[in-house]
This record gives structure tokens, sequence and C-alpha cells, in this order.
């Protein structure tokens, strides 16, 4: 039986007592009393919300989604150095081992261990009383011999003009002239015997082939060195400027022979080489490479390539070990593309993400070996004019329709949704 209002408040004085509110559970009687035709409520509920759902659904069906914004750079080809890092050790410009080349006692060191020496600059003194007398002895023999070549020339000419005259026999004459012949060059060969006796006695002041550094002594005063020792007495360093011997594989080295014969790579003349320290630190000092040596170490397998570098502070040493980054060729048309633009497949495989003419997206598979600094170097998969995906990549999908922005001026928010 259905209560019209008036006998649902005679029933229900208080009907607000019966009905649920939030935070207030209505009285177990009135949820069940005859007042509440439930039955008859639910279909216009039903109703309601079924209209609602309708109009959401039209709102949103009216609404477009708008494209999204994606970075683009435009690939463009350009030539690109290629750089070696390649490892090597310093070695001093010129190196002289000081050695004896007389025999003797060390009477004096002449030099400070590690101080830098000229050409000439006396090194050692070795005890020369030895060779100073027999300096003296050579000196009287020259004067013995000067003094019978002039009574030989005297005898000569006397000679000759009695064999005119009959007064002696012609081989008399012939002979004088020969004794006379003979002095002459036992003069010379005295004088020789002097001057190498000078010599020797110069010897005895031990001086310094080239103007460097002297490293420290191997002897001390008192010490016994002779001219055919093993042992250097010491040893003199020019440190600049500095060789940088470097060490390429022999196979690396014929490959950028051939593809300097084939044009896919030109070569840049005169090589530049950067010199990076063992502490990972560069060298400021720009360098050049100088040769590469026709001979491969059979050993190693390597071909030695020397870099010159000037060294006027004296940081660099001989043999240290040292990288050297060089540029030993250019890609004459190569294109560079950042590193988060390539996509490796598990196998290798490297592709991009392009937006095409008709503002899609589209996957390109291109080839990308070598990486120049934080991007990647493409020899094949694209062109000048293309447009490369470099920022939103997460949001573009193949085939979709995106808005190609340059990548600098998408907004940091856009490529983070």
């Amino acid at each position: 039986m259905e209560l019209s209002w008036p006998a649902f408040t005679r029933h229900h004085p208080d009907p607000c007592r019966s009905i649920a509110f939030p935070g207030r559970q209505p009285e177990r009687s009135a949820l069940r009393s005859p007042a509440y035709p439930l039955p008859r409520l639910l279909p216009a509920a039903s109703a309601i919300c079924l209209a609602l759902s309708l109009s959401a659904c039209g709102a949103k069906a009216g609404k477009e989604t708008p494209p999204v914004v994606v970075g683009v750079m435009t690939v463009k080809t350009e030539a690109v150095p290629l750089v070696t890092d390649l490892s090597g050790r310093t070695e001093a410009s010129l190196v002289a081992e000081v050695r004896p080349q007389v025999s003797g006692i060390i009477t004096d060191r002449l030099f400070t261990e590690g101080s830098m020496v000229r050409a000439g600059q006396p090194l050692y003194q070795i005890d020369s009383r030895l060779y100073a007398a027999s300096a003296q002895q050579a000196r009287a023999a020259v004067a013995t011999a000067e003094a019978t070549v002039e009574a030989n020339r005297l005898k000569a000419e006397r000679y000759r003009l009695l064999a005119a005259e009959g007064g002696v026999s012609k081989q008399d004459a012939a002979d004088a002239r020969a004794t006379y012949n003979q002095s002459r060059a036992q003069v010379a060969a005295n004088r020789a015997a002097l001057a190498s006796s000078q010599v020797s006695l110069g010897f005895t002041r031990v001086t310094s082939p080239i103007t460097g550094r002297i490293g420290r002594s191997s002897v001390t005063k008192g010490a016994l060195v002779t001219a055919s020792q093993a042992d250097p007495l010491s040893k003199v360093q020019r440190l600049d400027p500095m060789f940088v011997n470097i060490q390429q594989s022999s196979n690396d080295f014929m490959a950028l022979r051939r593809s300097f014969q084939k044009g896919a790579l030109a070569p840049v003349g005169t090589v530049p080489v950067r010199i990076v320290l063992a502490d990972g630190s560069e060298y400021p000092v720009e360098g050049r490479l100088s040769f590469a040596d026709v001979d491969v170490n059979a050993d190693s397998g390597t071909v030695t390539l020397r870099a010159t570098v000037a060294n006027p502070q004296g940081v660099l040493l001989p043999g240290l070990f040292v990288r050297a980054r060089l540029v030993q060729a250019s890609v004459p048309q190569g294109i560079l593309v950042p590193q988060q633009a390539i996509t490796r497949a598990p196998r290798g495989g490297a592709s991009v993400l392009l937006v095409n003419a008709k503002g899609e997206v589209e996957t390109r598979d291109v080839t990308a070996d070598t990486a120049v600094g934080d991007k990647w170097l493409v020899t094949a998969g694209l062109k000048a004019g293309e447009k490369v995906i470099v920022d939103g990549l997460m949001k573009a999908r193949p085939g979709a329709k995106v808005k190609a922005v340059p990548a600098d001026t998408v907004p940091a928010q856009q490529t983070a949704k």
C-alpha cells in the first residue's frame, strides 16, 4: 500500500530522524517502514546516472587531443675529425752519455747533479800528470827533429854544389838530399805525436757534449775510469722540446691508409696532438706529429708514431707514460647525432625516429659505429635535411602525428610528460 505525504507525516512526525545523513545511521525501524517506496525510487536514480554519464562522454568525444610535441634536430653534413687516443712514452729530444776518453783517477766533479749544463762545460777532472808528461816528451821530440832538419838541409845543399864541380859523387849528393827529406818527415811525425798527446791531455777534463739537464753521477771523486768502460759517467738530456713515442696497432694503421686511398677519409695535413697525463689532466701545450716509423714491431705488432711537444716549463720528464689524443683523419660528409637519439637493438643494430613530410613518426635504421664526444657519427641511413627526434622519444610512436619543434625550444615540462 502506498502512502501519501500527509499519511507519511502522520506516521513520522519527525521524518528527518529516519533519513540517513553523512556520519549518522538511520534507525532500524525507519528502514523497515513502508513509508520508503524503494522499488519506485530506483528506476528514477538509474535514469539520472545514465544521463550524467552520457553527457560526460559526449563532452570528451567533442574535445580533440592535441598532437604530441617533440624536439627535433635537422640533419646536416660537416667535416668530422676522427680523434684517436693512443698510449705513448715521453723521450728527450737530445740524449748524450758522458763517457771518459782516457783512463785515470777522477780528481774532481765540477757540476751539481740535476742542474742545467752548457755544451763544453767541464764536468769531471781526471788526473792529468801522466798525459802532461807525454805532451812534454812529444814537444821535445819535435824540437830535436827540427834541429836535425836544419843540419841535413845544409849538408844536402853543400853536396849539391860539390857534385856539380865533381868534388863528390852524384850518389853522395842524392843520399844527402834523401836524408834531409827524411828529417823533414820526422818533424811532421813528431808534431802529430805532440798533437795527439795534447788531445789526450785535454780529454782529462771531461766536458758536456750538449746543452741540457744533467742527471746523477755514477762515479765519485777518487774513482778509476777507463776509456773503454761500458757505464757512462752521467747523462745530459735536452727536455725542450720533448718527443712522445706513440704506439698504434698495425691493423689500424693499415686500415687508415686504405681509407685514405678510397677517399672515405681525408688527411688533415699537420696532425695536432694533445697529451693527457697519467693523472687524467691535459697538458696545455699542443704538439705535432713528426713522423711514422717504417718498421712494425715484431713482438707487439705496432707502428711507432712520434710527436714533438714544446716543454718550456720542464713539466714533461723522460719516460712518462701518457696518452696522445690526435686527429689522424676526418670524414668529409659526416653526420653527428646526439647519443640519446640512437636506439640500439639487442643485436647491436642502430635506429632513429624521424618526423617525415606528413608530420608522422617513422623508424629508420642507421649505421653509427663511432662515438665523437657525446654524439654518434652516422655514416649511413640519414641524409641532409631530415628531422631526427631528439626530445620526447618516450611519447613518439611510429605512425603517430606529432608537432616537431627545434630541440632547444621544447619546454621541459612537455618533454617530461
